[in-house]
């Protein structure tokens, strides 16, 4: 059930952000890093990607790589949700949160400035 509300929530808080249009980064990145982080889901954008799990891995270090394989995945479709669709197909699906917004900011850098 706790899914289910997440899932709810996610939706909900996308539906409240300004969908990034290429001219407006800055107003997108901040209100994405707002709403990821009262959502706790921040986790990805905010860590590198830890180790991958081993036998040899604590139950800490598996608790940790968890957290973030979620936090990283949500943060991905929370973005991609409030991207417009002739924008978001032109970057990859296969990196980090962290990767895809900084792919994002550097390829509408000119937009930032402007």
């Amino acid at each position: 059930m706790a899914n289910s509300a997440s899932t709810v929530s996610l939706h909900s808080h996308a539906t409240s952000v300004t969908v990034f249009n290429g001219l407006n980064f800055s107003e997108w990145r901040e209100q994405v890093n707002f709403h990821l982080g009262v959502l706790d889901l921040d986790l990805a954008l905010l860590e590198e990607k830890p180790a991958d799990i081993t036998d040899e891995s604590s139950d800490t270090e598996k608790l940790k790589r968890k957290a973030w394989d979620r936090s990283n995945r949500l943060c991905m479709s929370f973005m991609r949700m409030t991207i417009a669709n002739n924008i978001k197909t032109t970057f990859p699906e296969s990196v980090t949160a962290r990767e895809y917004l900084k792919l994002v900011e550097e390829r509408f850098r000119s937009a930032v400035k402007a």
